[in-house]
């Protein structure tokens, strides 16, 4: 038995070309490369304007606001990336600043709250001790 001239009715696994240009099976192009499709690769979103509406928030509901301007300034921070490298992530990082800034405001407002009590409380309060060591309050 002997094999027909002409072309194999099959081409063996893995010599196949290309079909429109896409890479071979398993031989994939790097995260953010050129796409073989013609679409442009999507950009890559700010850790840091993340990393500010996280801190931002958990300042709010754990702390009452206090390292609210710690997420603040890496909003800022973020911001200026974002402008520097044309990443994404702007609304993420405009947000984290406006929360950090508000929860920082509302814990120094708490404190004077607070500070406020303690002062009229102590002016309000008349508070002796008599000549036999008994100390009253009125």
């Amino acid at each position: 038995m002997t094999t027909p001239p002409g072309p194999p009715p099959y081409q063996p696994y893995g010599e196949q070309p290309p079909y429109g240009g896409q890479p071979p099976y398993g031989g994939q192009l790097p995260y953010g490369g050129p796409s073989p499709y013609g679409y442009p690769a999507p950009r890559p979103t700010n850790g840091l304007a993340i990393a500010s509406l996280v801190v931002s928030i958990l300042s709010l509901v754990v702390c009452a606001g206090a390292p609210g301007f710690i997420g603040a300034i890496l909003g800022h921070v973020a911001r200026g990336q974002i402008r520097r490298e044309q990443q994404e992530g702007g609304g993420l990082a405009i947000a984290g600043v406006i929360v950090g800034w508000l929860g920082f405001a509302l814990f120094v407002g708490l404190v004077v709250f607070f500070i406020a009590i303690g002062v009229f409380v102590e002016n309000s309060v008349d508070c002796t001790t008599d000549s036999s060591g008994t100390f009253s309050c009125e």
